[in-house]
């Protein structure tokens, strides 16, 4: 099984605002930038997309290292807050889940991979996570200006 690296992070302007998502995949001594975002959109939203925009690159089943400066994604995973949200019919124990759909593909993602995730301090030293972060920003830009696609 191939192993992957991944970084992933996301960027908003008010929450809700213009937003910006990126993503680093590593593998084999090669790397790949992804990025995207929206005109309107929180930043938990861009910080889901990021990693579902990268386990979605991925064209086989994969070991994954994922990194995220959201403690969101790591925690939900790595607490088992979403296996508890799926055993609860996608519920918290204080409503509905927020961002249902994204979390419903990174579920279905989570299944199709072995990944582990691995939380990082954002804006800090991590060269990686800092590319991420400008990559994300640069989108999040783009929309604000009315001119991402």
């Amino acid at each position: 099984m191939k192993h992957v690296t991944i970084y992933t992070d996301g960027a908003c302007s008010g929450n809700p605002g213009p937003g910006g998502w990126a993503a680093i995949l590593s593998y084999n001594g090669r790397e790949k930038e992804l990025s995207g975002g929206e005109a309107s959109t929180t930043n938990n939203r861009m910080e889901l997309s990021g990693a579902i925009a990268a386990l979605s690159a991925l064209t086989e089943s994969c070991a994954v290292t994922l990194y995220t400066d959201s403690q969101y994604i790591e925690r939900a995973i790595n607490e088992r807050w979403l296996d508890s949200w799926k055993r609860r019919g996608w519920r918290r124990k204080d409503g509905p889940v927020k961002n249902l759909e994204l979390w419903q593909q990174l579920d279905s993602l989570l299944q199709r991979h072995s990944v582990s995730v691995h939380w990082v301090k954002g804006h800090a030293d991590n060269e990686f996570n800092n590319r991420c972060d400008a990559l994300a920003v640069k989108r999040r830009d783009e929309f604000a200006s009315g001119g991402g696609k």
